[in-house]
């Protein structure tokens, strides 16, 4: 049993809770965060991407420079770069950090985003073109020739890269709660990446995932990536009083446009978000410490519900999807830094002493 974790690094100090609109880049505060997430054992930080964002690779490339162990996971929309120069850029990157780049596939939750920076593709031919574009990467990183592709999407003649990445191919991640998702990540990809749902629907989604990649023939199966928005305090009282300030702070900056989705924003397109709502419509909390009020303060805009409790708590909720088959786990807070410095301390030394206690139990039972 082994557990990673990812953060994500932001470029500037705004956030959830203090949102500071078309905020430049602060290259101190970028390195700094870097720093820490390096210093406290994160092992992933996800380099998010929007139309409206700064450019995935240039902050990548700026966190890696100032760290020695993270990992980036460059977030990337296929209608953004032609796949032969992404397999470069990313070769190039991962060989500059002796093989610390994973790259993670969005096909896009939302017609009117992707029409922004001109794809008018619809859902279905968005994750047709997904899948050619993992297919030319993987040619563009393993074919000693020159390669022809004559796709639907993709079209090219005799292409050969001589930029590898560092270990021979690069991670691919791939997140999503539709059937095409399901598919092509469970037969292609080697991480696949998931919102927090409570246990039994994450178990569901888990099952299916493995079902895909069996379908394919696949004898090795994608990690699994869950992701939550963790309000940790020193107890679990102290940690409820912290989320419900969280939960009116997150409400007053939507209330005051301040938030990605606003207040008059239409019910998501996405299927993800579409069931992180339809949980919330059952309760507020889930299984151990599962919070589902700033899934519904924020539309369900992303990664959005929470877990509630103390260190011990948080770090017992988080076993627990480890023990489901999660071994990659993303927690980012609302006061990004601060809350990545306390999971760092207080969270993660606890789930790896209950990864290593599980160990134990299991070669004493095996003796």
């Amino acid at each position: 049993m082994t557990a990673e974790f990812i953060s994500v690094s932001f470029p500037n100090a705004s956030n959830d809770l203090n949102p500071i609109p078309d905020a430049p880049v602060d290259p101190n505060y970028l390195e700094r965060y870097s720093r820490s997430l390096d210093d406290y054992g994160f092992n992933y930080t996800l380099i998010p991407y929007s139309s409206s964002s700064f450019d995935p690779f240039t902050l990548g490339a700026t966190v890696l420079a100032h760290t020695k162990h993270i990992k980036i996971i460059v977030a990337l929309r296929p209608n953004t770069v032609y796949p032969t120069v992404a397999a470069k850029s990313l070769a190039t990157l991962d060989q500059l950090s002796g093989g610390r780049v994973v790259v993670h596939f969005i096909a896009g939750g939302s017609d009117e985003e992707q029409a922004r920076e001109g794809d008018f593709l619809n859902k279905e031919e968005r994750y047709e073109r997904q899948e050619e574009y993992i297919r030319i990467l993987r040619l563009a990183w393993t074919s000693k020739e020159p390669f022809d592709f004559d796709g639907k999407y993709y079209q090219f003649k005799q292409f050969r890269s001589a930029v590898r990445p560092t270990n021979g191919l690069i991670p691919i991640s791939l997140g999503g709660s539709s059937d095409a998702a399901y598919r092509i990540g469970g037969s292609l990809c080697d991480i696949f990446g998931l919102w927090g749902e409570p246990l039994a629907e994450t178990k569901q989604q888990i099952e299916r995932i493995y079902a895909e990649a069996a379908k394919a023939g696949r004898t090795d199966r994608p990690r699994i990536w869950v992701t939550f928005r963790p309000i940790v305090a020193e107890t679990d009282d102290l940690a409820w009083e912290k989320a419900h300030r969280v939960l009116d702070r997150l409400n007053e900056n939507r209330q005051k446009g301040l938030h990605r989705s606003p207040l008059n924003a239409p019910a998501p397109a996405n299927v993800g978000s579409q069931r992180l709502l339809e949980i919330a419509k059952r309760g507020d909390v889930h299984d151990r410490a599962l919070w589902y009020p700033t899934v519904t303060a924020t539309n369900a805009s992303g990664a959005t519900t929470a877990l509630v409790g103390s260190p011990r708590t948080i770090a017992d909720s988080i076993l627990d999807y480890i023990d489901l088959g999660a071994d990659l786990i993303s927690i980012r807070g609302y006061d990004n830094y601060n809350d990545a410095v306390d999971y760092g301390r207080y969270v993660l030394p606890l789930v790896r002493e209950g990864i290593r206690e599980r160990e134990e139990a299991k070669r004493k039972a095996a003796a």
